[in-house]
């Protein structure tokens, strides 16, 4: 038997008319929008309010109705706020954004919330994560190293709260890797377990060896090879061929300068990374390049900025384009099926592509189908 997914195009005009008369019931379509509208992340929800209006004019439809309610990072304040939507018959959500605002949402029954987290373990039952979480990350990391046939692939991944995360993705994922090694952020602490794992010492003084030989040698090229040798910085190879390396920003560059110190380096290893959302401030280190990520697709985030900009006359958060793609997801299974049965409707398996990228749903889950990048020489390079 032959499954069939069906996918829809997130270029949200083009399927208006073909599902309209999916609304013959005139019953309107209640989304609350749990976002911080006070405090330290105000702005950014601000933002998302913003992307799902423009979802919402994009879509073109009376059906649906927002409700947006303040979260200010605070658990019993998304409770209450939640609460009191669920009482004007609002049973799906988008938000909220944050991990800990989901602590007590398990209270409310026969609802589910869309979070924008990109956490998935211990989440409550009502709440799925729809970011892009890191089993869609080392999906796509996985088939970049079978496209270049990688046979010795290491994990590096800080010893931070989503290090579990990692893991439980890498089984999952069923990746097949070398060893995954958890280093300590601390720069001195971080370079000494680099070193380790990279056996630095050992290659260093393969070196320093090498180089007292020739020197007590009789070679007739005597000064060439040791001209050449003091132009190196160790002497021997590494035990992998590929890294991967879990981190972002400034802890990110860490790692890499790491391990250019140890005389590993991006051209003669694959150096891979974790979603870094097209960061312009690695463009500005040539001597981590080329470097390779999973991302959302690239050209579809240029042109939704490009439209957000032109509408608010602002830059928007990547968060904005989830909430934009989140709103026209809820949209389209609405046309396929009767969101009166919140709890059932994302157990079904099902895809959405959206501007992201496409959604695959089952089980109350949301992963993403990546694309993959290559950043070499400051330009970007879309590899699959």
């Amino acid at each position: 038997m032959y499954k069939f997914i069906k996918i829809i195009l997130i270029t949200i005009p083009i399927y208006l008319n073909t599902y309209i008369s999916a609304f013959a019931n005139n019953e309107k379509i209640k989304i609350g929008l749990l976002v911080p509208l006070s405090g330290e992340y105000k702005e950014l929800g601000q933002l998302i309010i913003k992307s799902t209006r423009m979802a919402l004019n994009d879509i073109g439809t009376d059906k649906i109705e927002i409700y947006p309610r303040n979260t200010n990072l605070d658990p019993s304040k998304t409770l209450q706020s939640a609460k009191e939507l669920k009482n004007d018959g609002v049973k799906i959500f988008i938000g909220p954004i944050f991990f800990k605002s989901l602590i007590f949402l398990d209270e409310i029954e026969d609802v589910v919330f869309l979070s924008l987290t990109n956490k998935t373990n211990d989440l409550p039952k009502n709440v799925i994560s729809s970011g892009v979480n890191s089993l869609s990350q080392i999906n796509a990391i996985k088939k970049f190293l079978e496209l270049n046939d990688a046979k010795k692939t290491i994990f590096l991944t800080p010893d931070l709260d989503y290090k579990d995360e990692i893991k439980k993705a890498i089984k999952d994922s069923k990746i097949k890797i070398f060893k995954h090694y958890i280093y300590d952020t601390e720069p001195t602490k971080l370079t000494k377990q680099i070193e380790k794992i990279t056996n630095y010492k050992i290659r260093k003084q393969n070196l320093a060896d090498e180089i007292y030989r020739v020197e007590n040698s009789d070679l007739i090229d005597k000064d060439q090879q040791l001209e050449k040798l003091k132009k190196r910085y160790t002497i021997g190879n590494v035990s992998f061929d590929s890294i991967v390396i879990s981190d972002f920003d400034e802890s990110l560059k860490s790692v890499i300068t790491s391990l250019l110190y140890t005389d590993v380096l991006p051209r003669k290893k694959l150096f891979i990374t974790f979603n870094q959302w097209f960061d312009k401030t690695l463009f500005q280190e040539g001597s981590v390049q080329p470097l390779y990520y999973p991302s959302i697709n690239k050209k579809n985030l240029e042109k939704f900025n490009k439209k957000f900009e032109k509408e608010f006359k602002e830059k928007p958060n990547h968060l904005s384009i989830l909430s934009y793609d989140i709103l026209g997801l809820i949209y389209y299974l609405s046309l396929q099926t009767d969101l009166s049965n919140i709890k059932d409707v994302f157990k079904k398996e099902n895809s959405f592509k959206g501007k992201i990228g496409i959604f695959d749903i089952k089980d109350n889950k949301i992963n993403h189908r990546l694309n993959f990048y290559e950043m070499n020489d400051g330009k970007i390079k879309e590899i699959f």
